[in-house]
């Protein structure tokens, strides 16, 4: 354990080092830039276990905390090399969190004035970004993660091995994505294809769709699809959002997925080879009051057809949270959350952590507060 904590803590060292050294560009057309979120909350779940019990711990908030370095350099042409790398983290331990890779993020590529945007490595999925974009809830915190139920519905959100390209046209921009499999002999297996369409005008209206593909490594005829589409109109301080997603298991996909967050036996653990269909339809309100207070109110309602008959089951969740920006960069929370599950649902991870299921009943009620940092 000493020499895992001794290795990460020199990858560590060695990235704060390069930081050091490229933060003085050597040219004034490039540019490398250090940014994270520190997050800290104490949260109230309850039957937090099999047994019912209830639960207080300070954890990493509401927010996934994540430090990352990111750059780019003008090569000419109206073109530019950019690259990102980025760490999740628990600020209550300090430790890297196990569901993901040491460098969470880490892509390179080249973006064109003309041309668009072509990058390879780990990132986030078409149909990632367009939820993001267009439609997540909360949306003025982008990795609001701890209870935000249409991130289950993602695939993973990040997938490795990607290649990616975007393009854009004023409001309008297409992505597509090829995720490798790496399977010698065999070129579909383990891959993922996925493509979305973004209408990001800024105001009033946006709107997204996109389609992902997984197939198993190991059952390679056998794949999970999943379809999202949705927006969000701002009418002058008050933003709604709605969206919908649906999630389709093959009956011989196991999660054989290299690309994904989670070996085969953890998706098991968490319920998620269990479905043959999920459906979810979500939609919410936020009040912006002055320039430093947002009020929201969101709810999901999923409905679950299995693999099996007992796994057929639904959800229907509930969220309002309170936001205070004391300034540009720091803000404090209350959020509260209550679930009802039903059929296969219950003990299934449907709130949004990459994380084993912390509900252990048909019903459960979560309160946080918490404080947030952007550096």
């Amino acid at each position: 354990m000493k020499a895992l904590y001794s290795g990460k803590a020199g990858v560590l060292a060695g990235v704060i080092s390069t930081v050091s050294l490229c933060s003085v560009p050597a040219h004034a057309q490039s540019s490398v830039t250090l940014y994270g979120l520190v997050d800290a909350g104490i949260r109230y779940t309850t039957r937090a276990d099999p047994a019912g019990d209830s639960q207080f711990k300070l954890g990493s908030g509401e927010n996934e905390s994540h430090f990352g370095i990111k750059g780019a350099e003008d090569i000419g042409g109206g073109t530019k090399v950019v690259f990102d790398i980025e760490d999740r983290f628990f600020v209550n331990t300090g430790a890297v969190d196990p569901a993901y890779p040491f460098f969470n993020t880490a892509f390179v590529g080249l973006q064109s004035n003309t041309y668009g945007k072509l990058t390879m490595g780990r990132q986030l999925n078409p149909l990632s970004d367009a939820v993001l974009s267009a439609f997540v809830t909360n949306r003025w915190l982008p990795t609001f993660y701890q209870f935000r139920p249409e991130v289950t519905m993602a695939q993973g959100v990040w997938t490795s091995n990607m290649v990616k390209y975007a393009a854009r046209w004023q409001y309008l921009t297409a992505e597509v994505s090829y995720a490798f499999g790496g399977m010698a002999g065999q070129f579909g297996a383990g891959s993922q294809i996925g493509a979305s369409i973004l209408y990001l005008p800024g105001a009033p209206l946006t709107f997204a769709a996109a389609y992902l593909d997984s197939r198993d490594a190991v059952n390679s005829d056998a794949h999970l699809k999943s379809w999202t589409a949705g927006g969000s109109y701002t009418f002058d301080s008050t933003t709604f959002t709605f969206g919908w997603s649906v999630n389709r298991q093959d009956p011989g996909f196991a999660g054989n997925f290299p690309n994904g967050p989670f070996s085969a036996p953890a998706l098991t653990a968490l319920k998620f080879n269990t479905f043959s269909s999920r459906q979810m339809f979500f939609g919410g309100v936020t009040q912006l009051i002055g320039t430093a207070t947002h009020l929201s109110a969101n709810v999901w309602r999923t409905t679950q057809s299995g693999k099996t008959q007992p796994s057929d089951g639904n959800a229907t969740q509930f969220q309002l949270l309170a936001d205070y920006n004391w300034s540009k960069r720091t803000d404090t929370y209350v959020e509260v959350d209550y679930s009802l599950y039903r059929g296969g649902m219950i003990g299934a991870q449907f709130q949004g952590i990459n994380a084993v299921s912390s509900a252990f009943g048909s019903t459960q009620l979560g309160v946080t507060a918490g404080v947030r940092h952007l550096f």
